[in-house]
């Protein structure tokens, strides 16, 4: 998707049915795009990982279905369809998928001041 503009409505439909899991892959959509946050949605078949890694931004990570095991610092979160999890800025992650799954992550500029 394009840059969506912070003043900007948009309605995306059928995302779940446009990301299927493929075999053995990690597929992901870029929902909402602006300075103030930024959706994306992914799609993983089982035992595909995400290795540590961090943002500057705040995130929100909430499983739409299946299964995976979700690091925060050095806890890992055994997550199931409609769990929700809150990283602070900063804050290293990684995951695993222990099903094929769909999961949405929004990320949110704290540091944004309303100027584009």
């Amino acid at each position: 998707m394009a840059k969506t503009e912070v003043s900007q409505s948009v309605g995306i439909t059928d995302l779940l049915d446009v990301l299927p899991v493929s075999d053995e892959a990690t597929t992901s959509r870029v929902v909402v795009n602006n300075p103030l946050m930024r959706v994306v949605y992914f799609s993983f078949d089982t035992d595909q990982v995400l290795t540590t890694h961090s943002s500057p931004r705040a995130v929100v990570v909430t499983l739409l279905s299946g299964s995976m095991d979700f690091t925060i610092d050095d806890t890992t979160h055994h997550m199931v369809s409609g769990d929700c999890l809150y990283l602070a800025p900063g804050v290293q992650h990684s995951l695993i998928a222990t099903s094929p799954c769909h999961m949405s992550l929004v990320m949110v500029d704290t540091q944004y001041s309303g100027k584009q």
